[in-house]
């Protein structure tokens, strides 16, 4: 049952269930229906935008991946909050692929493992709880995956940097104008979801990573020697517009 005065949180979002029975069903499953269009129409034209811009670079990305993954790279995926269950997702469908014909490739996600981050925070510092797995895990060759809603997640880009020293392919997810990340030289590919709409960007971030792994299965379906030749592709600069 709903207090009848309600907190005024209740009674901010959900004002229909505080007006004495008066409020008509048929006006609010219009604002729902509504307001879901809208979302639907803003994460479209995100996706169709980042497409626009992108799509050379999602392609080359995804290229550079599968030669990297055709070579026997890990891949390693890390972001914070929403980043991290995107990082996850990736994770899981390289892991444990949602398609038939899709085999298993080698990946893991660096917020899994609570007792190394809260060691590292605890003990180190926090901008380092992922750059030290990088550290003890990566080898030359091996993925690097980073996703940060603003592009400036400071321990994001401190791990992308470490991964570059140590010699492994880089690729940024990244919202907003894309920030620290996409002016990083230590980011061989950095997509931007130019949106300061925290949702849609997350949103367009989870179909740009799901259409590199399309990419990247296409790309290894080919003949084991084929794929071990894909072109070695390094940084691709894009500016961002408006």
């Amino acid at each position: 049952m709903i207090d009848q005065e309600g907190s005024e949180y209740d009674r901010l979002f959900y004002p229909f269930l505080f007006q004495g029975g008066t409020a008509n069903v048929e006006e609010v499953m219009a604002q729902v229906r509504n307001s879901t269009l809208e979302k639907c129409a803003e994460i479209v034209a995100l996706r169709r935008t980042t497409l626009e811009l992108y799509g050379d670079m999602i392609v080359a990305a995804a290229t550079a991946m599968a030669r990297a993954f055709a070579g026997g790279a890990t891949l390693f995926a890390f972001g914070n909050g929403g980043s991290t269950t995107d990082a996850q997702d990736l994770v899981a469908d390289l892991s444990d692929p949602p398609f038939p014909g899709w085999v298993p490739l080698p990946a893991i996600a660096l917020t899994n493992d609570i007792a190394v981050v809260t060691a590292v925070a605890n003990d180190v510092v926090f901008d380092n709880v992922f750059a030290r797995q990088i550290i003890a895990f990566g080898r030359p060759g091996d993925i690097a995956f980073g996703i940060s809603t603003s592009g400036n997640s400071t321990h994001v880009l401190v791990a992308l940097e470490q991964a570059r020293k140590q010699g492994l392919l880089t690729v940024g997810l990244a919202g907003y104008d894309g920030g620290k990340m996409t002016r990083s030289s230590a980011v061989d590919f950095c997509v931007v979801a130019l949106s300061d709409h925290i949702p849609r960007v997350q949103e367009a971030q989870a179909t740009v990573y799901h259409a590199l792994l399309e990419a990247i299965y296409v790309l290894l379906s080919t003949e084991p020697e084929q794929a071990t030749a894909l072109p070695s592709i390094g940084r691709v600069e894009k500016e961002p517009t408006s």
